[in-house]
């Protein structure tokens, strides 16, 4: 259960938060959500998957694990990726809309047990204004905010020109244990080689060429994935 209100410096003037890791927290997952404004990023570690949701339709994801419940990049609290997925790394805040639906402000759930912690920094300075830790929240609410626009028109060029293909995914760990993947979708990268000029122009010019051959190699991760299943296994 969620209990999201409005950030405000009067009411939660002394509030403190905790931007605490681990399974206690939502972390344990083998999935996240992904953002296109932290392709980048998260390319460096992950391979990228889509999903196709009936609701949302296509939504990238970070492949974190390939048993439920477990990402292979958390040890206890801690990351050993070095980038954290958004959707992860926000905590317990959320965006959230003006009365008028002007303009984004940042929410945050009183439930969540990060709230008020005995560790927790000031999220307001004495004297009014922003403590570095909400500044932080703000470039990371902002990056989201952006990703989500973005994410729509960027998914449907891929889709469109024939970029995202559904895949199963063959996973050898060793001579007895073999894993299945499916129900997943990839940005194929010989369909990507295949574009002509005016196709690879046009999402050059809408600012989306970048992010497809970035999704492109991050599959390059997947030995590296089962590297670190071995390895998780083994201890």
């Amino acid at each position: 259960m969620t209990r999201p209100v409005a950030l405000d410096n009067i009411a939660h003037a002394d509030l403190r938060v905790a931007l605490r890791h681990g399974a206690a927290h939502g972390h344990a997952v083998n999935q996240a959500l992904l953002f296109p404004t932290e392709f980048a990023e998260a390319q460096r570690d992950f391979p990228i998957l889509f999903r196709r949701e009936p609701a949302e339709g296509l939504q990238a994801v970070a492949l974190l694990g390939l048993d439920r419940d477990e990402n292979l990049f958390l040890e206890g609290d801690r990351w050993t990726s070095s980038h954290v997925p958004l959707s992860l790394q926000r905590g317990p805040f959320l965006i959230g809309l003006t009365a008028d639906d002007a303009a984004p402000v940042i929410q945050i759930d009183l439930d969540d047990p990060r709230v008020d912690a005995e560790d927790g920094e000031p999220l307001f300075l004495p004297h009014g204004g922003q403590a570095p830790v909400l500044d932080h929240v703000g470039r990371l609410l902002a990056a989201i905010h952006v990703g989500m626009a973005d994410a729509g028109p960027m998914y449907a060029a891929f889709d469109a020109l024939g970029l995202i293909q559904p895949v199963t995914l063959q996973l050898m760990l060793d001579d007895e244990r073999r894993y299945a993947i499916s129900d997943h979708e990839v940005l194929a990268a010989d369909r990507l080689e295949a574009l002509g000029p005016a196709e690879l122009g046009g999402l050059h010019r809408a600012g989306h060429l970048g992010a497809a051959f970035l999704l492109a190699t991050s599959l390059g991760n997947m030995p590296r994935l089962i590297a670190r299943k071995n390895a998780r296994d083994a201890a």
